[in-house]
């Protein structure tokens, strides 16, 4: 039986340390400069890259998430925003539930309307508990799903909502401050949870440094997400010194 794309993510994570992942936005504000972020990605060490975004402003996804696949050798994974947001040129999707909010469309509306899609794509599905954290700015993910962070200091409430995950039977814990956060995860809140968990657990929002980056990982964190420093598309070695902070070089 083939190794899936999960397998083969959690290998990278036992071999480096962390998985580095590059979050791209395939919106039409990115056009002219998608394919540069590719090459990025590409040169800086990255293991994976996560393809998606809260609001899609047009009908373009599928091409770009397409020009994506075919100008790189990493896997793509589709990180959605909406059922709308799934293709065939990917590798596989991460089956987001929000269980940090109570809106019933984002705990099992948009995946009863995107199973059968997913099925008849054949692309692999990684199940994924996501909680919203509040990163000190409204995020997009807060507006469009209707939902409230939870505060960064109710780490027993966190550990409450991460725990549900694990049991519901996900194979990751997405901690998300939210695009610009000002505040990621706190390092102590990644300690606490990782001692309790036995899943992974991914970072994303507002980790913009290799120091950052470090620090959660050294906290317990498996996965470190980075989209808004790669949108800005800075000199590779400023990226690769952030991958190597990821792997703990």
């Amino acid at each position: 039986m083939p190794i899936s794309i999960f397998e083969k993510l959690e290998a990278v994570r036992e071999k480096r340390g962390a998985v580095a992942v590059a979050l791209l936005d395939p919106d039409k504000k990115n056009d002219n400069d998608l394919l540069k972020m590719v090459q990025l990605v590409n040169d800086s060490d990255f293991d994976v890259v996560f393809v998606g975004g809260s609001l899609i402003s047009d009908n373009e996804f599928e091409s770009r998430i397409k020009a994506i696949s075919e100008n790189t050798d990493l896997p793509v994974i589709i990180f959605p925003g909406s059922s709308n947001q799934l293709s065939k040129h990917a590798n596989g999707v991460l089956f987001l539930s929000l269980i940090s909010g109570r809106n019933p469309q984002y705990l099992i509306g948009e995946h009863v309307k995107s199973a059968p899609v997913i099925r008849n794509l054949g692309i692999e599905v990684i199940p994924t508990a996501y909680i919203l954290l509040d990163g000190g700015v409204r995020s997009s993910v807060e507006v469009i799903s209707n939902t409230s962070p939870i505060p960064m200091n109710k780490k027993d409430i966190i550990l409450a909502h991460a725990l549900a995950g694990e049991y519901l039977g996900n194979k990751l814990i997405f901690l998300e401050a939210g695009s610009g956060a000002k505040q990621y995860a706190a390092c102590e809140n990644i300690s606490f949870l990782s001692s309790q968990l036995n899943i992974p657990i991914v970072v994303g929002g507002g980790v913009n440094t290799p120091d950052a980056a470090h620090k959660l990982v050294s906290s317990g964190a498996g996965y470190i997400v980075s989209g808004t420093q790669i949108e800005k598309i800075p000199i590779r070695e400023n990226l690769q010194t952030f991958t190597n902070a990821v792997h703990q070089r």
